[in-house]
């Protein structure tokens, strides 16, 4: 394991309260020892070499080269030796392909759309900002648009846990590079679920802000009022640190969104929404069930009040995606790009564009008025719940499962997920439990727009770091098999 910077929940009432004065996560990181320009320079050997031991995992869709992720090490040291603060002081981190980082190709995994951005992302320039080093592109579902990570013409992306299985989609080489031990933590994107199923298959942390917390300036669009950056990671404390970093308002992007003052904290007690056995599907792998059920029997050892939910306009809102006039949203915003009937548009992605012509201007309107229905709906069941608990997927499908019938399965993957940026949630998903087939299955903690911070308080109750080092390169268990 290599170290890079060495070594009460809150409960959701109603009052407004700003969470955080200060940006404790962040002095925190400030005051770790910084490496030595050796120890860098192993570090960023070690993980290169990972990368190429692990070329058959299709992580990554560009790597820069080693000399240049060696020279801008060279010069942090002397940025730091300057007394600049670097809170990320030499850690390797991946980039989705479809958020642009300065000087480096971006793709969107479609060859032909490929360009060299003349600028970073707004949160990628926070990060290198803070120290971080870019290593590069990783893998996704092309134009973001899929769960299951195979949509790619760079390869599908298995897990880190077994190479037999998806690692989860759009955002999967994210994922499975953090899990591999390539970075020590990642960007991804996520419009219905591409930042947390990823994190799910891989046994890692998925962060999904609130809509607009973090900006989209730089990112490929898809559906740009539910798009936003995730974050991949090993650890909360991590994760709060992160966030820290890249949130804020960003009158340059329209997207971007004042954040409202967040509510209240008590120190143990929470009331959290459970899925009710009727409305609960795995899809043929009963045994997913079993685990959410024993992960909810644990959060109530942690204080948590279990409360059985109607999940029904959950999972309406959630079939509106790609079932409803959002996908026009999608054809509109990638029809900018890349002409649909493009050769390099996969077909299975041409198709689901296709989708488009049969929504009107009628049906558009409609939906939405539907819609705001349906949030006040899941308002008022946020009214007796202070988070709900959802298993992050249904189940684990294989590779070769996925590509026979590809829009099925991945239409299952979304059943736990599609809804959160439709009824404009917050969402964390952290590891649960193993399968017998060596995947991990996680859960997912949701809550309403920008409780993100209590999200992450209780997920570090869920899993505490202790005394862990931040920015631990780790390796999932299998990954190096």
């Amino acid at each position: 394991m290599l170290s890079l910077l060495g070594s009460g929940f809150i409960f959701m009432g109603h009052a407004p309260q700003e969470f955080y004065s200060v940006p404790q996560a962040i002095l925190s990181a400030q005051s770790r020892p910084l490496r030595s320009p050796a120890e860098l320079s192993s570090i960023i050997t070690t993980v290169y070499e990972r990368i190429e031991r692990d070329r058959h995992r299709n992580c990554w869709i560009y790597v820069r080269p080693i000399e240049e992720a060696l020279a801008e090490a060279d010069a942090l040291v002397q940025r730091a030796e300057k007394g600049e603060v670097l809170p990320l002081f030499g850690v390797p981190f991946g980039v989705k392909d479809n958020i642009d980082v300065e000087d480096m190709p971006t793709t969107a995994a479609c060859p032909s759309f490929e360009y060299v951005a003349a600028r970073s992302a707004r949160c990628v320039e926070s990060l290198t900002a803070a120290g971080a080093i870019c290593l590069g592109k990783t893998n996704l579902d092309q134009f973001a648009t899929g769960l299951s990570g195979t949509r790619s013409p760079y390869g599908a992306c298995s897990s880190a846990a077994n190479d037999l299985y998806i690692s989860g989609g759009s955002s999967s080489g994210s994922a499975a590079a953090v899990a591999s031990g390539h970075v020590a933590f990642a960007l991804g994107t996520d419009t219905g679920g591409s930042g947390r199923i990823p994190a799910g298959f891989n046994g890692i942390i998925g962060i999904k802000p609130t809509v607009g917390l973090v900006s989209s300036r730089g990112l490929v669009p898809n559906c740009p009022t539910l798009d936003c950056p995730s974050i991949f990671c090993n650890s909360i404390a991590e994760g709060r640190l992160l966030l820290e970093l890249i949130e804020g308002f960003d009158d340059t992007d329209p997207f971007s969104r004042q954040r409202i003052a967040s509510s209240s904290p008590s120190p143990r007690k929470f009331r959290f929404g459970q899925v009710s056995v009727g409305h609960l599907n795995s899809f043929g792998m009963p045994e997913c069930n079993e685990l959410y059920g024993q992960a909810c029997a644990r959060l109530s050892g942690l204080g948590g009040q279990a409360m059985q939910i109607d999940f029904a306009p959950f999972a309406e809102a959630g079939e509106m995606l790609f079932s409803g006039p959002w996908i026009a949203e999608r054809h509109a915003a990638i029809s900018k790009l890349l002409d649909v009937d493009h050769g390099d548009l996969l077909d299975v992605i041409r198709n689901v564009l296709g989708a488009a012509a049969r929504f009107s201007a009628i049906d558009a309107f409609a939906a939405l008025h539907r819609l705001l229905k349906l949030r006040r709906q899941i308002q008022s069941i946020f009214e007796e719940i202070d988070v709900l608990v959802v298993p992050t997927a249904p189940r684990p499908f294989t590779i070769s499962e996925m590509m026979e019938d590809p829009v099925t399965l991945n239409s299952r993957l979304g059943y736990y997920s599609y809804f959160a940026n439709l009824v404009d949630l917050c969402a964390v998903a952290v590891p649960n439990a193993t399968l017998g087939n060596g995947m991990p299955m996680g859960i997912t903690l949701l809550a309403p727009a920008w409780r993100d911070h209590a999200l992450l308080d209780l997920a570090e109750r869920w899993l505490p770091d202790g005394k862990a080092a931040l920015f631990d390169l780790k390796v999932y268990p299998k990954a190096a098999s």
